[in-house]
């Protein structure tokens, strides 16, 4: 059914949870997954700030590029042991839905795969969801894990 999974993640224990299932339906399926990170633009934060430092940001996008690898790991190492195709892309974007979305496209993925915080009530309203944006936007079938 499913020939292609993205697979976002943003290294939390949910995000893993999320990868392992993942991983999971695309054996069965005989899929191969993709996994993608969005580090947030820091050049635009930093410069709004007033304190634009070349040398900081380049350092704070270092540090942000290796999580990204960490994160992006898990997903590789996941798909290796079930014998799952995979790669990877970390995008730059300070709208994780937006980079989710364009990679599904661009890859051409027919499902993603994320996972959400559950936040409920007024934390839900005032941080927002990127799992509620991609279900929103998605031209393409969106799983959920909870």
């Amino acid at each position: 059914m499913f020939k292609h999974i993205l697979i976002p993640t943003d290294g939390s224990e949910l995000s893993q949870k999320a990868i392992r299932i993942g991983v999971e339906l695309a054996k069965f399926h005989g899929a191969r997954v993709t996994g993608v990170h969005a580090i947030p633009d820091y050049h635009l934060m930093i410069a709004y700030e007033g304190a634009f430092d070349p040398v900081t940001e380049e350092r704070i996008e270092k540090e942000a590029r290796m999580r990204a690898e960490n994160y992006l790991d898990f997903i590789k190492q996941a798909a290796a042991a079930a014998d799952v195709p995979c790669d990877t892309v970390c995008e730059t974007s300070d709208h994780p839905y937006d980079a989710i979305l364009k990679t599904a496209n661009a890859k051409g993925c027919d499902l993603i795969l994320l996972h959400s915080h559950g936040r409920k009530g007024l934390a839900a309203i005032l941080l927002g969801s990127e799992t509620r944006k991609v279900l929103t936007y998605s031209k393409i079938p969106v799983m959920v894990v909870r």
